[in-house]
Formats: C-alpha cells, structure tokens, sequence
C-alpha cells in the first residue's frame, strides 16, 4: 500500500461535483504527473490531495491517518504544494517570502534558527535565485517569481512536493531547470513530486507514473508507456495522435496530433462520461 491515496473521493464547488468517486495511489519515492484537459479536476484534485479545500466524500490517507483530522503542522512537515497562481507576496523580499516554507518547524516568536537560514540559502542556491535574495518578489519577472515559489516550497523540507503547473510563466530553457532540479531531488532525496502538467512530451519524459484524468474521472494511470498511448490520448483529449520515441531518453514523446472532427468527435461527446469511459476501456 502506498504511503498516499485516495479512496472514493468527490470533490466539488457547492452542488457541482469535479471529481467523483476517485481512487488513486501516489507512488512512494517517484515523479508522478497528472495530465488532462482543462476544467477536468487537475488541480482540484492536488488541493483536496493537500488539504487546501475539503472533499465531500470519500478519505485521503497518508502514512494511515486520514489528512483531515490531522494536525496542520504535522501535516506541513510532511507535504509541500505550490499552488497554480500564487498570491501573498506583495512587500516582501525573495528571502522573506522563501522563509514562509520553515513556518512548520518554527516555535515561540517564530525566530529562523541556523538551520532554517541554511535551508533558505540551500534553496535559493538550487533554484538560482540566491542573487535575488533582498530584492522585491514584486520587481521580478513571471519566470523568476515563479522559482522563488518554489525555492520556499522546498525549503518546506517535506518528503512530497505537489506542483500545480511548475512551468507556467517560464521560457523553455527554465522550464527545463525546473524539472531537472524536481527530477535531482527525487532520484538524489527520495522525494515524492506529484505535479500537473500540461506538455505531454514533458510528462512523458520526467514521470514515473502518469495519471490521466477527463471529467473528473480516471481514464488510464500507469507507466508512461501505458498511457502515452494513441488510444488514451484520443479518449482524454480527443486527438488523433502519432506516438514516437524520444532520441535521447527513449520515452515515448508526441511526435504530431489532429484534432478528431466530424461525428466520431460528436458521438464520443454525446456519450455520457461514465458510460463512455466503461465502453471504451
């Protein structure tokens, strides 16, 4: 069993379900992604996951305590999630803002101890900001305040990391950086990365284990080679994909798609969600 899962969780806004009835396990020690298209509960189901907002049924359960009975602080030292927009920045410094990921370990007046210093600093250092430390998170770019969201989710020195879109805003060069860097950290720290992208050549190429979700449902989790597959990818997205293999890391990759037209697209559409995902499994 795996130290996080979820058991038959829906999860909504007021009467509106996103998610239903879902079950999944997050591989220990692993790179996981989430692809979908968008409004099918990606990021709904990494905030339930976390405990940013609540679920209506079912149970999230890690290391066999359900999350929603456990203690804040506890549970801060054990998850880290960086969320898809950030806010709260506003009149803080790069190094102020990084420090809001030590505020589980702290006690008393809340003062940063040598440890926590040394925690910032590493993570400023990795994520390439170290230079950035006393200027403003408001006077940076798009793609530099992105990292310095991260550098404090990591100086949160928890066991599992969630990254709700990590890319956005970044150029393909610090896209790259990101990745790598989540990728150094799981195979040099063991640490859980459980992450929402949208390039599927990137889930692809940096996931362990892939999990595909449409309508707030489970189409296909597993290896990368079960779910990049044309069959998957054409439920999922509605795409007529051509999948190839990457030269240099022989992952499979997207190499070209259309987008399904006409009446397969309308019959599939006209389906219900449920029914149609059973029919076509």
């Amino acid at each position: 069993m795996a130290r996080l899962y979820t058991s038959n969780v829906s999860i909504g806004y007021g009467e509106r379900l996103i998610v239903k009835d879902l079950s999944v396990e997050i591989p220990d020690k692993k790179i996981t992604t989430i692809i979908g298209p968008n409004g099918c509960g990606k990021s709904t189901l990494l905030k339930a996951t976390t405990r940013i907002i609540p679920h209506q049924s079912g149970s999230v359960i890690l290391d066999g305590e359900n999350i929603s009975k456990e203690n804040t602080k506890k549970l801060a030292k054990k998850m880290a999630i960086l969320p898809q927009t950030p806010e709260g920045a506003g009149g803080l410094t790069v190094g102020e803002l990084v420090s809001y990921g030590r505020f589980p370990y702290q006690k008393g007046f809340g003062r940063l101890t040598k440890q926590d210093i040394e925690v910032i600093d590493w993570a400023l250092e990795v994520t390439g900001i170290k230079d950035f430390k006393f200027r403003p998170v408001d006077a940076l770019s798009g793609g530099q305040r992105q990292r310095v969201w991260i550098a404090m989710a990591l100086a949160q020195e928890t066991e599992i990391i969630f990254l709700d879109e990590p890319t956005t805003y970044l150029d393909m060069a610090h896209q790259l950086e990101v990745l790598e860097l989540l990728q150094k950290l799981n195979a040099e720290q063991g640490r859980t990365i459980v992450m929402v992208l949208h390039d599927l050549n990137q889930a692809a190429r940096f996931a362990d284990y892939i999990i595909a979700l449409k309508d707030g449902e489970i189409v296909k989790a597993g290896s990368c080679e079960e779910v990049m597959t044309p069959s998957v990818l054409r439920k999922v997205f509605q795409i007529d994909a051509e999948i190839g293999r990457d030269p240099r890391t022989n992952k499979p990759m997207c190499i070209t798609y259309n987008l399904i037209k006409g009446e397969e697209r309308n019959e599939e559409a006209s389906i219900p969600a449920p029914i149609a995902a059973y029919a076509n499994s």
